[in-house]
C-alpha cells in the first residue's frame, strides 16, 4: 500500500508538470511567468494548482495507524542506553518506541485532549505494558503537553514507512512474544499491586488501607488514576506536585511494569469537585474507577 501511494504521488507530480507545459504552449508563451503573460493562461494555471492542492489534501491524507491509542513516555532512566535498532537513546530527540512498525517509520502523534501534534521516528521496541501502544521520548511528550499526566489518549498516523529490515522484523516478532506472555500472565492471575500512601510532600509510608466507615447510603467510592510511569522517580515528582496543589489520599500503586499515581477513596459527593480541581490544575487525562466495596 505504501509503495502504491508513492507511485501515485510520482505520477501525479509528472502529470501536473506535463499539463502545465501544455497550458503554457497553448497560450504560445516561452516564459510563463513574464509580466505580459496572457490572463486566460494565468487563470488556467492558477486553477490547475488549486485543483492539485485539494486533490493532494483530500485524496492523499495520512494513513491512520490507531485512532485512540495510549501513549506514555520515557526519559532520564534510559538516556544514553541502546535502543532496539542499535542507536543510543536521546530523550531530547523526537523518537519513539513501538512494538511492530519498521524502524525509521515517521509517525504523527496527536494528543486527543488538546489537539497538539508531534512527528517522531521509530527507533525502539515497546512499551511492554498491556494496553499501551507507543512510548515517546521526553522531548516528544513535552510537545504534546503530557508530562504531568504521564500517559495520554492519542491518534497515531503514518507519515512515512521505514524499510522493513531483518532487524525490524526480528525485534517486532520478539516484542510480540513478550506481550503475549504478559497478556497470558495478566489473565491467569490478578497482578499484585503494592499501595504506598503519600502523607506529605517529602514523607511517604506504606500502609494497609483501612476499612470503609462511610454509611450505606454513601458507600460508593472512587479511585482516580492521575498518571502511570515506568520510573519511580517520575511518580514521586507527580505525587509531590499533587500534594503541593492541595490534593490528599495520594497513593502509588506499584506493579511489575508500572508505578501509578492515584487519588484513592473519593466519595461520590466529592467526585465532581475533585475532577474540576484536577482539570483546573492541568490534569485532563485521568482515569476514574469505582472501588470495590469492603466486605
Amino acid at each position: 500500500m505504501k509503495n502504491f501511494k508513492t507511485c501515485v504521488y510520482c505520477i501525479y507530480d509528472q502529470y501536473t508538470v506535463i499539463v502545465s507545459l501544455l497550458l503554457c504552449n497553448e497560450c504560445g508563451l516561452n516564459n510563463f511567468f513574464l509580466q505580459n503573460a496572457d490572463t486566460v493562461c494565468m487563470k488556467k494555471y492558477a486553477l490547475l494548482l488549486l485543483t492539485a492542492f485539494f486533490v493532494a489534501e483530500i485524496g492523499f491524507s495520512l494513513e491512520v495507524y490507531k485512532k485512540n491509542a495510549i501513549a506514555s513516555f520515557y526519559g532520564a532512566d534510559f538516556h544514553g542506553k541502546k535502543t532496539s535498532n542499535g542507536e543510543l537513546f536521546d530523550m531530547n530527540k523526537f523518537t519513539c518506541a513501538n512494538k511492530e512498525l519498521p524502524f525509521n517509520t515517521i509517525l504523527k502523534v496527536t494528543n486527543l485532549a488538546n489537539n497538539k501534534t508531534v512527528q517522531v521516528r521509530v527507533n525502539d521496541r515497546g512499551p511492554f505494558v498491556v494496553g499501551r501502544d507507543i512510548d515517546l521520548s521526553t522531548a516528544a511528550a513535552k510537545e504534546l503537553d503530557m508530562i504531568k499526566s504521564g500517559t495520554a489518549h492519542v491518534k497515531i498516523e503514518v507519515v512515512k514507512y521505514g524499510e522493513n529490515t531483518k532487524l525490524s522484523a526480528e525485534t517486532a516478532e520478539g516484542a510480540k512474544k513478550i506481550m503475549a506472555k504478559k497478556i497470558s500472565e495478566s489473565q491467569a492471575k490478578p497482578s499484585k499491586t503494592k499501595t504506598t500512601t503519600v502523607n506529605s510532600a517529602s514523607k511517604i509510608s506504606s500502609q494497609k488501607q483501612p476499612a470503609s466507615t462511610v454509611s450505606t447510603a454513601e458507600k460508593k467510592q472512587w479511585d482516580i488514576q492521575i498518571a502511570s510511569f515506568s520510573s519511580v522517580d517520575s511518580a514521586k515528582k507527580c505525587a509531590d506536585t499533587l500534594y503541593k496543589k492541595g490534593f490528599r489520599n495520594i497513593c502509588y500503586q506499584t506493579t511489575k511494569s508500572a508505578v501509578r499515581v492515584v487519588i484513592t477513596k473519593v466519595p461520590s459527593s466529592e467526585l465532581e469537585t475533585i475532577k474540576r480541581r484536577l482539570s483546573d490544575a492541568g490534569y485532563t487525562d485521568f482515569l476514574i474507577k469505582e472501588r470495590k466495596p469492603t466486605k
